[in-house]
């Protein structure tokens, strides 16, 4: 979720049901170093309350350095991600990249876990490809040396984002009499039915939602209500997405500055339209605005033109 997780993203989450975020993940190299777009990452604010800062790395100082930096920024929770698949983060024994060494993994979490006072979590995968699969393991090993709860994408680093995730392995971890920190399972899950399904046949105490909420933060109380009554709620109409689409484009233009908070901007546009016919010559103007009032006003003609237009639910 780098350059997606922000705090315009992150606000239109929050409104519509978002329990617990995490900023986008920070490299501890760049909190040592003071560098401007790191240190920008721990901007948090009072409404987002519960907040982690999520950090990664693949040195232990440097990660214990990093974690007390992250802790004075105020956040409710410190998180370590261990599960970042891409080439750069990974194949540098970041992320993901940790899981090809168990014994560091648990020592750099146990290292950060003394370093600040408050919970520290987890973020990680099943392991690096499929015979390399220790998770029930990792989860034992890293709640004995004091993380707070757990979140596991049910895939491996190979896998990237592709495949279906493997929910079994986290009835495996949830099996374990030996495991009594929360389970937060990731993976897959983009409609109310699919999250209510899993919760039931796997077991889990929660659910992270990652890529199905870029351009439909809606999901998170569809899912809630879905849970509650049993029944759907109604897809956003037409203009539920312009307002949602106008606060988070201001929301980066007031964080960011115009000119980056506009460029930033540009890869929402198709998620919050998403399934809307004929909206390409739409979207092309709306990439290619330079100000935020030429994209108001095209979301504004948008308003107009496709106004009896009907989104059909999601899932």
């Amino acid at each position: 979720m780098e350059d997606v997780s922000d705090p315009p993203f992150r606000a239109v989450c929050k409104e519509n049901g978002a329990d617990l975020m995490y900023t986008e993940f920070i490299s501890s190299e760049g909190l040592i170093r003071d560098a401007a777009k790191s240190v920008q990452k721990l901007d948090i604010f009072e409404y987002e309350r519960p907040i982690g800062i999520q950090i990664f790395g693949n040195e232990i100082e440097s990660m214990r350095e990093a974690a007390a930096i992250a802790e004075a920024a105020g956040p409710d929770i410190l998180d370590i991600n261990y599960g970042c698949p891409v080439n750069k983060v990974a194949c540098k024994g970041a992320g993901a990249g940790i899981l090809l060494d168990i014994d560091k993994m648990v020592e750099m979490t146990a290292e950060i876990v003394n370093a600040v006072k408050i919970p520290v979590t987890v973020k990680t995968r099943l392991g690096w490809d499929q015979n390399t699969i220790r998770i029930v393991e990792v989860v034992e090993r890293l709640q004995d040396v004091g993380i707070q709860a757990i979140s596991v994408h049910a895939r491996t680093r190979k896998q990237m984002y592709k495949g279906e995730a493997d929910w079994t392995y986290l009835a495996k971890i949830k099996e374990n009499p030996r495991i009594h920190i929360p389970l937060f399972g990731n993976g897959d899950i983009d409609s109310p039915e699919k999250a209510l399904d899993y919760r039931n046949r796997f077991g889990v105490d929660g659910m992270m939602i990652g890529r199905a909420a870029i351009g439909y933060p809606w999901i998170f109380n569809e899912i809630k209500h879905f849970f509650e009554t049993g029944e759907k709620l109604s897809a956003p109409g037409l203009d539920e997405r312009i307002r949602i689409t106008k606060k988070h484009l201001d929301f980066s233009v007031k964080w960011k500055g115009e000119k980056l908070g506009i460029l930033e901007m540009r890869r929402h546009y198709t998620n919050y339209f998403r399934g809307m016919p004929n909206f390409k010559p739409f979207r092309t103007q709306m990439v290619t605005a330079d100000t935020y009032e030429e994209v108001a006003a095209i979301l504004d003609e948008v308003a107009e033109v496709f106004a009896d237009y009907q989104f059909a639910a999601q899932g």
